[in-house]
């Protein structure tokens, strides 16, 4: 299976459908995620436990793949995420990359960069502007 196959089946086995089995059968024991949460590595047990708490803020989910480009055992993926936000009914989109290198049909390493703060301002858990503010020096919350 091509690399590009893969990373649509990671998306929309794991993280569109919630099939938690499908992170063993597409990453090894081992496999750590860098990026997800700044300053922390994700492994296969980590990912049990995010994918849920993302599905339950969210409806609908869809991944598109807007560019993939693959060098022998790497690839990497430029995507935008569509949801429906669970608690207001409201569309939202969230842009990420990731940078996999497989052993055959696992993913055994991974680097990922998502636009949290957007995502989080559309949710309405930030205030809009939360990353101009922050440039400007104010604080954020209380």
């Amino acid at each position: 299976m091509d690399k590009r196959q893969l990373l649509e089946d990671w998306y929309q086995r794991v993280w569109i459908n919630g099939d938690l089995d499908a992170i063993d059968e597409l990453f090894t024991p081992v496999t750590q995620a860098a990026g997800v949460i700044p300053e922390m590595q994700m492994g296969p047990d980590e990912f049990r436990e995010l994918v849920p708490m993302f599905l339950n803020v969210v409806e609908n989910p869809t991944v598109s793949l807007d560019m993939v480009m693959e060098d022998g055992d790497w690839a990497s993926a430029l995507y935008s995420v569509h949801v429906t936000v669970a608690a207001t009914g409201k569309p939202l989109m969230g842009t990420g990359q990731l940078f996999a290198r497989f052993d055959g049909d696992k993913m055994v390493e991974t680097y990922n960069s998502f636009d949290f703060m957007s995502f989080f301002e559309q949710i309405g858990l930030l205030p809009e502007q939360s990353l101009a503010l922050c440039l400007t020096g104010q604080r954020i919350g209380a």
